[in-house]
């Protein structure tokens, strides 16, 4: 039963906001695709807190060596702060091992950093691709606590996952080159950040290959 108060825009939106996760509180949609001998990762650029846009340059996407990238959702002030912790490990790393770590490697460092704080977590799901030995895509995925899942086709975080599986799923195929690999995942974003106010205004798009890193900007709706 409403309140008289509940049936009011004001109240509706204070209802909204006491139950609003806290994982959505400033907006991400993040997808990772494996290609044929290459991965991709996008993300959108908006930065709002709750469904007020502050500004829409936000990075979410970090590439931490030449064969890893990390995607980010949830708080913003914890993807810093996991950005700087992960870009530290990463560094100590080759320090002492004198090489890069892979990205296997990587995404049980950030697995076992997020476990480390299970009693009062990041709020923040990542999202590691990368290329392993032999330019093999590897992809995973993980919730606030590091419980990691993998998966050999595409992987998705943020708000709006229900559109961006939908679509994943209708426009995806195995073995597409990077070109191809960009142009599809592109769509996947641009069409399923529309269906989410708090995700959105532009994306950007990353193609990890053995050759280098292509990073390419999109305009999208900004309404």
């Amino acid at each position: 039963l409403l309140t008289p108060l509940a049936q009011t825009p004001a109240g509706r939106a204070a209802q909204y906001a006491a139950t609003m996760s806290i994982m959505e509180y400033n907006g991400a949609a993040v997808i990772a695709m494996a290609g044929k001998g290459c991965v991709a990762m996008a993300s959108d650029k908006r930065y709002g807190i709750r469904n007020q846009t502050m500004g829409c340059q936000m990075q979410k996407v970090f590439q931490m060596n030449d064969s890893t990238l990390v995607g980010m959702t949830g708080l913003a002030t914890d993807q810093q702060t996991l950005e700087q912790k992960f870009r530290f490990r990463s560094n100590m790393y080759r320090l002492r091992e004198e090489r890069d770590m892979n990205p296997k490697a990587f995404a049980n460092m950030v697995s076992s950093l997020l476990y480390e704080r299970r009693f009062g977590p990041y709020f923040c799901e990542p999202v590691v691709a990368g290329l392993c030995d032999g330019d093999k895509p590897f992809l995973s995925g993980m919730d606030l606590l590091g419980a990691q899942v993998f998966t050999d086709d595409f992987m998705v975080a943020g708000d709006c996952t229900e559109a961006l599986y939908g679509l994943c799923e209708s426009l995806y195929r195995p073995d597409l080159p990077p070109d191809e690999l960009f142009e599809v995942l592109a769509q996947c974003l641009l069409s399923g950040v529309d269906r989410d106010c708090l995700a959105g205004w532009g994306a950007v798009v990353h193609v990890l290959t053995p050759q280098g890193l292509t990073t390419r900007h999109l305009k999208g709706r900004m309404d």
